[in-house]
């Protein structure tokens, strides 16, 4: 079982505290704030008032024997900077850092974060992909150039095989699965015809997306 502390409760620290414990991951939160404590006490491992500032504070967690550390600090720039560098300094062995913006992050990579995120960026350009493709249902970026694709199957492609599509030649996705109705079809073969209906997992780039558009 994965153990993962999150340092800052705010909305995004809180919701991958909350999801990872789902998950069953044995989670431990912390936060200045005892409100914030308080409220996610019932649904994580542990959840402690901390002020992640102080070194001692931070030591007497015990989060060297945690396999993951997450900064998920909100606006508070310096303050994630310097609880990282701590972190770091105490030889936590993966630490994963909220960032800002692309300076904000820079700078956590710099003083040790072996990743950076960023929540408010991902998201909009997440949401941005799905405004532009009527097609896609929802996306998971793994990288600046891609991403995990569910979209619905477009009409033009009803009754025609993946092989007849070319999917890959002419938008750049690769379907790792098709959805329907109430069974998943896996690494579907060439011969694979599309039904009205069906939606596709797909990996792809997309910026590419656009010539799907009815």
């Amino acid at each position: 079982m994965k153990q993962v502390a999150v340092i800052g409760l705010g909305r995004f620290g809180s919701s991958v505290a909350r999801t990872l414990a789902e998950s069953g991951c044995e989670v431990l939160a912390v936060d200045v704030d005892e409100v914030r404590v308080k409220a996610i006490a019932d649904e994580v491992t542990d959840a402690v008032r901390a002020n992640a500032l102080e070194e001692e504070a931070l030591r007497a967690l015990g989060l060297r024997n945690f396999e993951v550390v997450v900064v998920a600090i909100g606006h508070e720039v310096e303050a994630s900077i310097l609880v990282t560098v701590l972190l770091k300094e105490m030889g936590i062995s993966k630490i994963v850092a909220k960032a800002q913006d692309e300076l904000h992050g820079r700078v956590l990579q710099k003083v040790g974060a072996d990743m950076v995120v960023f929540p408010e960026r991902d998201m909009g350009v997440r949401l941005a992909h799905t405004l532009i493709s009527r097609n896609v249902i929802d996306e998971i970026q793994l990288s600046t150039d891609y991403s995990i694709l569910e979209m619905v199957a477009p009409h033009r492609f009803l009754g025609r095989s993946l092989k007849e599509l070319e999917l890959r030649q002419r938008f750049g996705l690769t379907i790792l699965a098709i959805r329907r109705e109430d069974r998943i079809i896996v690494s579907p073969d060439a011969e694979q015809t599309l039904e009205e209906g069906d939606i596709l997992v797909a990996l792809g780039q997309p910026e590419k997306l656009e010539g799907l558009n009815e």
